[in-house]
């Protein structure tokens, strides 16, 4: 069909004025969309992975986990020999027993010092006694000699006797002393094996610890991942066995530009888009704002003091609590997110950099 001269002449006159009017809208499109939303492709899904490690060293004998398995908290994941732990713990209780024996010895012995005691004191008593008697026989015998019917020999005979009494005294009294020092070490060496029945105790109580942890046990619920350890490996303190990551509490760190977090608010709601799960909409919302950019957490940071500098844009780690709806994230998965402006939402990048304290309590 041809078209008119007429038509013709106006033709590009309409296509430009089309144009034109597509061009506005789709400025004020964009324009409503800067205004609205703020967004980063530079996200990253993140969790709290836990390194599963050995407290002691030795050769396992049991694994009881297999890759990206899901376990509970506390759930044994394998075991080490435990043959040198029983041992530990059969010596330990051993020597609890011998200690703790040795304390009741002394306790009967001095039970029996006591009895002692009181034989000593006895004996001190009637030597006294015996002193005394002997100390008026002399006194008698003195009156009877001044009369003239005691004989000499006779008086010394018992002023002889009168100080074997008072040495007899002296000798129960020493006696006596001796008995009583004795009580008195007894005390300190009950003290002395009271203190090994504590140290024994607490020899029993490392064995019985160091047996329990020959079983390895999930600190965390989640999903195994990274297990490096089979049968018959010998591991040492502190080497990772394997990992648990708890899929339900995945997070994501995104990274927005500085010239962009003057508008968000901790709260906000958040789009996410995950290539692994196209055509589901997953949303979350600002939980906190990293307190320094990206760059300050380097192992090697950035000088800028030195050399030509050139003005780079830094990006600022910002955390985005996942609603639990939607698809399960792994951690490491990259997704592009959206904040909506517009949400409600509680402090500023600003106010929180300021030290105002106040938590996103907006949009959970």
């Amino acid at each position: 069909m041809a078209l008119s001269p007429v038509l013709k002449k106006r033709l590009p006159m309409i296509v430009g004025g089309i144009a034109a009017v597509a061009i506005a809208i789709g400025g004020v499109v964009w324009w409503q969309g800067q205004q609205r939303w703020e967004g980063t492709d530079n996200a990253f899904v993140h969790a709290d992975t836990t390194s599963v490690s050995p407290q002691i060293d030795g050769y396992v004998v049991e694994v009881l986990v297999a890759d990206n398995q899901r376990v509970e908290a506390g759930q044994v994941l394998l075991r080490l020999d435990d043959r040198d732990a029983k041992a530990g713990v059969a010596q330990a209780e051993a020597n609890l027993a011998a200690v703790t024996a040795a304390v009741s010895n002394v306790d009967a012995r001095a039970i029996q010092e006591q009895a002692t005691i009181a034989s000593r004191a006895a004996g001190v008593a009637q030597a006294r006694a015996q002193a005394d008697l002997a100390a008026q026989q002399v006194e008698r015998y003195d009156r009877l000699a001044q009369q003239g019917w005691v004989s000499q020999q006779r008086i010394e005979t018992e002023r002889a006797g009168a100080r074997t009494a008072q040495a007899s005294v002296a000798e129960a009294q020493a006696a006596l002393v001796a008995e009583q020092r004795t009580v008195g070490v007894l005390g300190s060496t009950r003290e002395q094996s009271l203190a090994a029945v504590q140290q024994a105790r607490t020899q029993l109580e490392q064995a019985r610890l160091t047996l329990e942890r020959t079983v390895i046990r999930a600190p965390v619920a989640g999903v195994v991942g990274a297990r490096g350890v089979r049968v018959g490996q010998y591991v040492r303190p502190g080497g990772q066995v394997l990992s648990i990551v708890p899929l339900g509490d995945a997070y994501i760190v995104a990274n927005f530009k500085e010239t962009q977090v003057d508008r968000l608010r901790l709260g906000q709601t958040v789009q996410i888009h995950a290539d692994a799960f196209p055509g589901e909409d997953l949303t979350g919302h600002i939980d906190s704002f990293a307190p320094a950019t990206g760059s300050e957490f380097a192992l090697i940071p950035i000088e800028n003091a030195t050399g030509n500098f050139t003005k780079i844009t830094q990006r600022v780690p910002v955390r985005i609590r996942v609603d639990r709806a939607g698809a399960t994230l792994r951690p490491g998965l990259s997704v592009a997110v959206k904040v909506d402006l517009k949400s409600p939402g509680g402090l500023s990048f600003a106010e929180a950099a300021a030290g105002v304290t106040q938590t996103a309590e907006v949009g959970r």
